[in-house]
């Protein structure tokens, strides 16, 4: 239940991390003073391009809330676009960070070599899907990591054509923008893009007349082949389940069938699990739900606590087609961040997050549907473990409500519950909160956007 305080301006901000007290507490308007100074500067000295969801000045966070300078504690369902996972400085992750920045900072894995990059590609070696042999390779950012799939898949097969999917978003960076489906804001105006990607459509259950996984699949493949050809097809590039595209769950049977064509025409099936991947879905990986084991996975968000980190892993064989110094970069594979992946993984695998997972997605399905049951202009509710979206729609005619959606996310910042929006329609409310939430404030954040729905 949130709480009020009359001043707050000169009460001293709590430290961060999960000692945080857990409650949103609303005292000021938000933004309050200090954010609104905040987002002043930012106006100022900041390109107008990088925009931000929640008006705040963020000081501290831990748990399942985010404290501004103002002395508001939000409710985070967000979690940092799915990296804070375990949730905000935690504790094992500021001790290996720490640990690690009083020993070196950087040497750079490509000139001196260190042993904590090694211990990070073999645990995502022995936890992706797959019982084949493995190698991986760090990198810093999601794109990057998909930049370099796309590299090591095409000179395996030494062919250069790129399948994509309807819906999905796999970057920012000129290539991943090309894969990317959607437009604004990710892509107008800033090309040309990429040559040799393709689009071939994705399996959306809500939206495709309930169309089997099986038959989603052999329409898609068809596209493949008449518009692209396997032989000159390099990769098929997919989010089992899709992030910003809207949750996206494909019926069961797409992916499988997609794997199985492209084992029996030498196309190299990646797997982008950057916004489902550690424990996010109830599964370590999305994958594993679907029982396919990818030839490449691309990982980063949840892999090193907030730490900047990401990966491809895959086939052997697959990964060694590069020549030696064809893959790598300054700071991929940052010894900070390798210590915080590692405590990290740790924690992934023996916490007992995949179950909490699940909880956290039994509590969001649970009350999300309530809702529907009351309120036609939820369309679908749709997702795994700590992975839920509802997509809303105009009941008469179930076209998307992007406005709708909007007024229910910003009414949510207002009262303390950070949501984000997504959807190739803007119509998408997604669920990410850090599985170190409580179930009261999960609740509580529910009763929230359930007032919203009913006041909008």
């Amino acid at each position: 239940m949130s709480t009020t305080a009359t001043d707050t301006l000169t009460a001293p901000v709590p430290l961060g991390g999960p000692t945080l007290p857990q409650e949103r507490r609303i005292v000021t308007s938000i933004p309050g003073p200090r954010s609104q100074e905040l987002l002043a500067r930012k106006a100022d000295a900041v390109a107008a391009g990088v925009g931000h969801t929640v008006p705040i000045q963020a000081v501290a966070a831990g748990g399942g809330v985010v404290v501004d300078a103002d002395g508001n504690s939000l409710i985070d369902l967000g979690a940092g676009i799915a990296v804070t996972t375990l949730g905000n400085a935690h504790p094992r992750i500021v001790a290996a960070v720490q640990e690690q920045v009083a020993q070196f900072t950087h040497t750079c894995f490509m000139v001196s070599p260190y042993e904590s990059y090694v211990a990070v590609a073999e645990a995502l070696n022995r936890i992706t899907p797959g019982s084949h042999a493995k190698k991986s390779a760090l990198f810093n950012s999601g794109a990057e990591a998909v930049e370099n799939a796309v590299k090591i898949a095409r000179k395996y097969t030494k062919k250069q054509a790129v399948v994509a999917f309807d819906h999905g978003y796999h970057g920012r960076t000129n290539l991943t923008m090309a894969l990317t489906a959607k437009s604004m804001p990710y892509k107008s105006g800033f090309g040309p893009f990429a040559s040799e990607v393709y689009r071939a459509p994705m399996s959306y259950p809500f939206r495709d007349g309930g169309l089997s996984g099986a038959d989603a699949a052999r329409k898609a493949i068809s596209v493949i082949e008449k518009q692209v050809g396997a032989d000159n097809l390099a990769a098929v590039i997919i989010e089992p389940i899709q992030g910003e595209g809207g949750f996206i769950v494909p019926a069961d049977g797409f992916l499988q069938g997609l794997l199985t064509w492209c084992h029996s025409n030498n196309v190299v099936f990646i797997a982008d699990e950057i916004q489902t991947g550690f424990a996010r879905t109830g599964a370590m990986f999305a994958s594993d739900l679907f029982g396919i084991e990818p030839d490449l996975i691309t990982t980063a968000k949840g892999i090193a606590g907030g730490l900047p980190l990401a990966a491809v892993t895959g086939r052997a064989e697959i990964m060694d087609a590069s020549h030696a110094g064809g893959l790598g970069g300054t700071y991929g594979g940052n010894p900070l961040a390798c210590a915080a992946a590692l405590a990290a993984i740790d924690v992934f695998e023996n916490d007992g997050l995949t179950e909490r997972a699940e909880q956290i997605g039994a509590i969001l399905t649970d009350r999300l549907r309530r809702m529907q049951s009351a309120d036609p202009r939820i369309g679908d509710i749709r997702g795994r473990g700590a992975m839920i979206a509802a997509e809303f729609v105009v009941p008469a005619t179930g076209d998307a409500d992007g406005t709708l959606t909007s007024t229910i996310a910003k009414a949510c910042i207002a009262e303390g519950v950070i949501v984000l929006t997504c959807g190739t329609y803007g119509n998408v409310i997604r669920f990410l909160p850090p599985l170190s939430i409580s179930d009261e404030l999960l609740h509580e954040a529910l009763d929230v956007v359930e007032a919203a729905l009913a006041a909008a």
